[in-house]
């Protein structure tokens, strides 16, 4: 189910389509190759009764080398017989979305051939973006002239998280920013192909639907394996689905920071006919420094791409290791609590009104 390589995990995904005679609708990423010479495509999956007008979201690789786990899931889901049945049972309608981030699961990096983040893109570009004075503060300090950072860089950063505690420096870090476009968890100047992507997905099969799910699948914050649920909109329906333990950014429950244009928010840009609800699963790995440091690792190659290959090879690896556990009781941890939230989905949707 899980895989080594973006190309591996798309072979996987296609392969199991057809084994169950399952269509794919392919979406390709036009005038870019992978890592490998790979095309780059984003492949759709719908399981369920044709008419019907209840609809679960399953998307993988939003934040790109994330994808090995959420396409394992995906890959797992669909050879679930038992889910199968319950789909028909229930009426709703399944919708698989692998790899809405196809450059950044090949080339082992968190955004896209943009290098834009896709949880920070989906904001309104006609009005004034949000401004993160923190992340303007840090910048040269997260992006060094050269890799591994020297000392002094080390101590510097280090000072500032003993000076103003871990949870600043994740905020001014993480929570978007618009003004250096070469800089970490950048929300562009416009919207992405995923993200343009992501919204014509919805608006096709959405738009028969008058209740609609959403589970986007993540890695890299928290304790390793465990899966919080995080929502970024209707906190009570979510709860209603998927539990009381459903957090969210904005009540300061959550892990994660509060950010501008989370893809999830597209739901309600293009589907407003619909009841909602969506959450982000978030899967642990490393420690947060750590992680922090393997996606400065993510930028700084990106913009040197004259490093030794042994080099950029190297980092590649660490950043891939920093956001999937290659351990068969970590990959366990992901495919049971991922059923687990389809089927309170599932559960959920059957009980709304379409």
């Amino acid at each position: 189910m899980f895989s080594s390589t973006y190309k591996e995990a798309r072979q996987r995904f296609l392969d199991t389509a057809a084994q169950r005679k399952l269509a794919v609708d392919t979406r390709v990423l036009e005038g870019v190759d992978g890592l490998q010479g790979e095309t780059l495509a984003t492949d759709v999956v719908r399981i369920g009764p044709g008419d019907a007008k209840r609809l679960l979201v399953l998307t993988s690789a939003t934040h790109g080398v994330e994808g090995f786990c959420g396409s394992g899931a995906q890959i797992a889901l669909m050879r679930d017989d038992a889910l199968a049945a319950l789909i028909e049972k229930l009426g709703v309608a399944m919708l698989l979305v692998h790899a809405i981030n196809p450059y950044g699961f090949s080339y082992l990096s968190r955004t896209t051939e943009g290098n834009v983040d896709l949880n920070r893109n989906s904001v309104d570009f006609g009005h004034p973006l949000p401004r993160n004075a923190g992340y303007a503060e840090l910048h040269d300090l997260l992006i060094p002239s050269h890799w591994p950072p020297d000392e002094a860089n080390i101590a510097a950063l280090r000072g500032y998280i003993e000076t103003r505690g871990q949870w600043a420096y994740q905020q001014a870090v993480t929570t978007g920013q618009y003004t250096h476009a070469q800089g970490m968890f950048y929300g562009g100047e416009e919207p992405a192909w995923s993200t343009r992507t992501m919204r014509a997905l919805l608006a096709e099969y959405g738009e028969p639907c008058g209740a609609i799910g959403w589970i986007d699948f993540h890695t890299g914050l928290g304790p390793s394996g465990f899966g919080a649920k995080i929502t970024v909109g209707d906190v009570t329906r979510a709860r209603r689905w998927w539990g009381e333990d459903v957090t969210s950014p904005a009540d300061g429950t959550s892990i994660a920071a509060d950010v501008a244009g989370p893809l999830l928010d597209t739901l309600r840009q293009t589907c407003p006919h619909a009841a909602i609800a969506s959450i982000a699963i978030e899967y642990g790995t490393v420690p947060l420094t750590d992680m922090l440091d393997m996606l400065r690792a993510d930028v700084w190659v990106r913009h040197h791409p004259d490093a030794h290959d042994a080099l950029k090879t190297d980092i590649r690896r660490q950043i891939r290791a920093a956001f999937y556990i290659d351990d068969d009781m970590w990959r366990g941890m992901i495919v049971g609590q991922a059923r687990a939230a389809v089927l309170q989905a599932l559960n959920g949707l059957s009980r709304e009104e379409a």
